[in-house]
């Protein structure tokens, strides 16, 4: 009777590894141990990151909203608050765009709100 070897496995595993980690550099793609570790940081920053982009986004449109909004010689705040007295219901993201690439159309809209 023949004992089981296992190569043909651990190659298939530690390829598939070395294809995830295709972009590393250095020791973190040659090597199967810290190749192994550098995939699961990368899961986990991956996991979290996808959170932290809505924060950013956020925060990017409304400094956009912002810089608008004071070269028209308002405050952010005030602003805000007018939209939702005056019911209109347009979402930062579209403001920030707005602001952004249509001047003119946001001065009209800041005009409403006033």
């Amino acid at each position: 009777m023949s004992r089981v070897k296992r190569g043909i496995i651990t190659q298939k595993k530690h390829k598939k590894l070395r294809k995830l980690v295709k972009g590393f550099r250095t020791l973190r793609r040659h090597s199967i141990k810290l190749a192994r570790q550098a995939h699961m940081k990368a899961l986990s920053y991956a996991y979290r990151d996808r959170r932290n982009k809505k924060r950013d986004f956020r925060r990017l449109w409304i400094v956009r909203i912002n810089a608008a909004v004071q070269n028209l010689g308002s405050k952010y705040n005030h602003f805000i608050h007018g939209l939702k007295k005056n019911n209109i219901e347009i979402d930062k993201k579209i403001l920030a765009q707005i602001a952004h690439k249509n001047p003119e159309i946001f001065e009209s809209i800041h005009k409403q709100v006033q």
